[in-house]
């Protein structure tokens, strides 16, 4: 079965520094979508404490990523990666439902 989002090495190498740096234990991070900018959405990672009812829930190499089920029709095939060059670092989505983004970057819609 295919999974909903997939996790870049480099994203999932900083998916596990930041849950090893939380000052309390975490079952994993969960990725959502909230109403944001000037184009709608924008992508929301946070971490989770424990799994919500509906939650979709990827497990990869030991760590897990939960979908909010409000989010998951819109972040099917997408890809999370971590980037880093020398003027910013962040996780970044390939999604292929995006059918634009605005100026900024921070927001998209589908």
């Amino acid at each position: 079965m295919r999974q909903a989002i997939t996790i870049s090495p480099a994203a999932l190498d900083q998916v596990r520094l930041l849950l090893e740096k939380r000052e309390k234990p975490s079952i994993g991070i969960r990725i959502g979508l909230k109403t944001k900018g000037c184009n709608g959405l924008a992508y929301n990672i946070e971490y989770a404490d424990e799994k919500r009812a509906m939650e979709e829930c990827v497990e990869i190499d030991g760590v897990t990523i939960l979908i909010d089920p409000k989010a998951i029709m819109f972040l099917l095939g997408t890809e999370m990666d971590f980037v880093s060059d020398k003027f910013q670092s962040g996780f970044v989505f390939n999604n292929p439902n995006e059918k634009g983004r605005c100026g900024c970057g921070k927001s998209f819609h589908v």
